[in-house]
């Protein structure tokens, strides 16, 4: 098997993601009908036309998840543990932190405190809530045990339903926020329930009619493509919906960008390191270091918008939290496929339950 999953097209992934991103703000700009008509299909604040660009995303890696191997997590706990501990113990606090440091202390000459509560309010919505969706394609770069990344996962999203708006309320000290909990709901329902529902009846069906062979041969080599091309897209949408935000505000935009760059590496580094101290096993370790690093930016965007508004000061920052998370998040995904040989003696140990 090729060592870079998405093929040839992987290998210049930097690239067509700058490409994507430069030509969603263009599309915004120069055909706003078109962000405007597809903004309309959402429902609860979810984008209908971005949650099936997701589904091309990560069904491949649905598709290969094996029900078997998820019972398998019981026997080796310690990925799904320090994850959680990371997102859920960590991370939202750290991110106050250091967008706090940044936004109110060390940007103040530049930025008005007013706006820099908005923005720091953003950074709160980022922080907590870590990735669902595209870290199957952060796992699938780094060829990571599909049936663990999607408990871990799973995890991650039935601690957010309970989670997620008591964090935001304690770090923002705001006595009345109306958490639109049905955006939680229907973005859990979208991006996990139902492609892991497809994937499993494709996989179920295949290899009962067809051979676990043809499967692996024939069915899986041909959806690979879905997950660049879904990811290009998708890239291109979304900042379509925000292209006159960004051209209309550089300079808060790279000071906004800053701390939460910051943020995600650091988080990235300490769960890695965490993983390989406590002997997880590589193909566990990555995703699960990803998982922290990266957010569950659908949400936080649309959070952001249904609680401030969608020119907002916290509505911007979770737009820069796209802008800048697929780049950075490419960077981690290389540092992790290179130093999988640190984990070697992990991996020599331990027996994977899924081979991707």
């Amino acid at each position: 098997m090729s060592d870079d999953p998405l093929g040839r097209f992987g290998r210049w992934l930097s690239l067509w993601v700058a490409l994507a991103i430069s030509g969603g703000v263009l599309l915004g700009e120069l055909a706003p009908s078109v962000p405007d008509t597809l903004a309309q299909a959402e429902i609860s604040g979810v984008s209908i036309p971005v949650a099936i660009l997701i589904w091309m995303m990560i069904l491949p890696m649905m598709v290969r998840v094996d029900f078997s191997a998820v019972a398998k997590v019981r026997g080796e706990p310690g990925g799904l543990v320090i994850t959680s501990a990371m997102n859920w113990l960590i991370k939202p606090f750290s991110m106050f932190a250091i967008a706090w440091l940044f936004l109110i202390v060390i940007w103040r000459p530049f930025i008005d405190e007013a706006t820099a509560r908005e923005y720091l309010a953003g950074a709160v919505l980022l922080g907590a809530a870590p990735c669902t969706a595209m870290v199957f394609v952060w796992s699938l770069l780094v060829r990571g045990d599909s049936g663990y990344t999607l408990v871990q996962v799973a995890t991650n999203d039935l601690i957010m339903l309970v989670a997620f708006g008591p964090i935001v309320v304690l770090l923002l000290d705001i006595s009345d926020v109306d958490v639109p909990w049905s955006t939680v709901a229907v973005s859990v329902v979208l991006y996990i329930v139902i492609p892991l529902a497809i994937g499993w009846v494709v996989r179920a069906v295949t290899t009962a009619r067809l051979g676990v062979h043809w499967f692996e041969q024939r069915l899986l080599p041909a959806l690979a493509p879905l997950t660049p091309a879904g990811l290009i897209v998708t890239l291109v949408v979304l900042f379509s919906f925000q292209g006159g935000v960004i051209i209309d505000n550089p300079t808060h935009i790279a000071l906004i960008a800053v701390p939460l760059i910051v943020q995600t590496v650091a988080v990235y580094a300490v769960t890695y390191r965490v993983m390989r101290w406590r002997r997880v096993r590589h193909d566990v370790a990555a995703p699960g270091a990803l998982i922290g690093a990266s957010n569950f930016f659908e949400l936080a965007v649309a959070t952001a918008i249904a609680l401030f508004g969608l020119g907002s000061g916290a509505a911007l920052a979770t737009v820069v939290g796209v802008l800048v998370e697929v780049p950075v998040m490419l960077v981690l995904v290389a540092h992790a496929r290179r130093t999988r040989h640190h984990f070697v003696h992990v991996n020599a140990a331990v027996t994977p339950s899924v081979t991707p």
